[in-house]
């Protein structure tokens, strides 16, 4: 366990997938683990680079676990893709986007109209009825200036049968297709955790980012000024956490593991 006054931290930002659960299968007591962040009086956010729910989904998913959070302790890739929209494009620029019907209709309902004509940015993410027709699509759309961003680079999804693919797997293909490498705007970009750290009115030192992959929590958190801690209840084995440069500042076998349940 880990010794959260001496460390100084005061909040946490948990991804989801591999942290707290592998689809439809719970890591440890979800109900538990929450009653012990808060005896520990530890600020929580969530932040998952899984954009295939909205906030109301993922609220939905929790309660069935058991679990009781509030719309702010939710943020996702989805989230970190409007919030750069609207920094870089007004409202009603049209885009082109791959990925689940959440990740549209959030898009859509901040603004930006789903089309594919005069198409200024094509955006991707997870796609479980991908098809060769989309790939073209959104590979010519790109190709015809239009920028490409994509929601995150995680190349598996844990499931409790194994890993399945990612986001980062459809939107390779896109790149191939297109010959244009995307902006990932989750992690480990640093749009995500910023907009976390926003919702806990904490500054960067005084915040553990825990996650289970290196290549975008971990290296989200180092990117940000945060602590983290690598949970080896997903997609990293130890061995791999080993030959990783800087070494994350805490490694447990899973969450529960690392806050003494």
């Amino acid at each position: 366990m880990i010794d959260f006054v001496k460390n100084r931290i005061n909040g946490v930002i948990l991804d989801m997938d591999g942290v707290l659960w592998r689809d439809s299968e719970t890591i440890g007591n979800l109900p538990v683990i929450f009653n012990r962040l808060q005896e520990l009086e530890l600020k929580t956010v969530l932040a998952t680079n899984n954009a295939t729910r909205s906030v109301e989904q993922y609220l939905e998913k929790f309660k069935g676990f058991g679990v009781q959070l509030e719309s702010w302790q939710i943020t996702t890739s989805a989230m970190a893709v409007i919030t750069y929209l609207i920094k870089h494009y007004p409202i009603g620029t049209p885009v082109h986007i791959v990925g689940a019907a959440s990740l549209v209709d959030s898009i859509q309902k901040a603004g930006y109209p789903h089309t594919t004509k005069n198409v200024q940015v094509v955006i991707a993410g997870v796609d479980r009825e991908i098809t060769y027709q989309k790939i073209s699509t959104a590979a010519t759309l790109i190709r015809n200036g239009a920028e490409f961003i994509g929601t995150n680079p995680d190349k598996t999804f844990p499931t409790p049968h194994g890993l399945t693919p990612g986001a980062g797997a459809i939107i390779a293909a896109i790149a191939t297709a297109a010959e244009k490498e995307p902006l990932f705007v989750g992690k480990p970009g640093k749009v995500l955790i910023e907009l976390s750290l926003e919702r806990l009115s904490l500054p960067a030192r005084n915040v553990m980012v825990v996650g289970d992959r290196l290549e975008t929590d971990i290296l989200a958190a180092q990117n940000t000024g945060c602590k983290c801690a690598l949970v080896l209840s997903g997609v990293t084995t130890l061995d791999q956490a080993k030959t990783w440069k800087p070494a994350p500042d805490f490694i447990a076998d899973d969450l529960s593991e690392l806050i003494g349940v």
